[in-house]
């Protein structure tokens, strides 16, 4: 039987993106994947972040209490869904502007 690997740590990605929690590997449809449980802060609720491998530049493993100072430091947000109906609602007044409306913005940068 293999060992689950699970460790709190500061896990960072390409992208110069840095996010705490405690990690442990999950399998996706046949791929492994790290996940990441981020605990929640006083600016964030706690949330999961499951990213693919190849995406992880270096894991640090520390102790929980670090990670947590860590985490609320970093601020990371969890990805928040999109509904268009949301979108459509607070901008319902500018999506309804006449076309006209925007002639002299359109003529401007077509020159």
């Amino acid at each position: 039987m293999t060992e689950q690997f699970k460790t709190w740590a500061l896990v960072e990605l390409f992208g110069h993106t840095r996010v705490a929690g405690e990690v442990s590997e999950q399998t996706i449809a046949g791929g492994a994947m790290v996940r990441i449980d981020v605990p929640e802060t006083e600016t964030s609720p706690a949330f999961s972040r499951i990213v693919n491998v190849s995406a992880i530049y270096a894991i640090n493993p520390m102790t929980e209490e670090m990670v947590r100072t860590i985490a609320s430091q970093l601020n990371v947000k969890p990805i928040q869904s999109w509904d268009i109906r949301e979108y459509v609602e607070k901008n319902k007044k500018a999506l309804m502007q006449p076309e006209d409306e925007f002639d002299e913005f359109s003529e401007e940068y077509s020159q």
